[in-house]
């Protein structure tokens, strides 16, 4: 009976780590996603700004995808709109980092078996400067070698995130920014 508790022990033993690692493999992310902004108004005075460290998780078990952008990571062509950007509009002291938290909508590991762009719908919750919106996106979602690259255009409200932007700017600065994130996902494991 020890005997054969033994071999069970050690035939099993190999399969659970196998399935620790599985699990593991389920999670893709990234640390170096990138994400722009153009919010030109009626007078065009570029504004607009990037940010390469735009981390995003996804579980590809359930399909939630969480993403995270340091708000002061963002860089003008300009330094004073940088400046203004992150003292005025964003306060970036108060309100580090703007996050989205949802899922991909109709999510399937099946998802990850087809090859090309496949279109999808990020369906969650934005917050930029403290306050959460829910959102209803378009997006891709394209495998190739293991990674998932991931990628949505939006558009942002300015005013319903409590942004307040002075009468002396409000021709340069659109009511709406238009938002570009994309990011190109790794397994865990890898």
């Amino acid at each position: 009976m020890f005997h054969r508790s033994l071999i069970l022990g050690c035939a099993v033993l190999p399969l659970m780590a196998l399935s620790t690692a599985t699990q593991a493999q389920t999670r893709y992310m990234t640390r170096t996603g990138s994400a722009h902004f153009v919010a030109d108004g009626v007078i065009k005075d570029d504004v607009q700004a990037r940010s390469n460290t735009v981390t995003a998780v996804l579980d590809a078990s359930n399909g939630q995808v969480q993403a995270r952008i340091p708000v002061n990571s963002f860089v003008f062509k300009k330094a004073l709109m940088q400046e203004h950007f992150n003292e005025n509009y964003l306060e970036s002291h108060r309100f580090p980092n703007a996050s989205f938290k949802g899922q991909i909508q109709g999510w399937s590991d099946q998802m990850l078996q087809k090859t090309g762009a496949q279109k999808i719908r990020f369906v969650g919750s934005l917050e930029i400067h403290g306050i959460a919106r829910d959102i209803n996106e378009a997006g891709t979602l394209e495998v190739h070698n293991g990674s998932l690259h991931l990628e949505t255009n939006f558009n942002v409200l300015v005013a319903e995130y409590g942004i307040k932007v002075p009468s002396l700017v409000r021709d340069k600065i659109a009511k709406e920014a238009e938002v570009h994130v994309e990011a190109t996902l790794k397994g865990s494991g890898q």
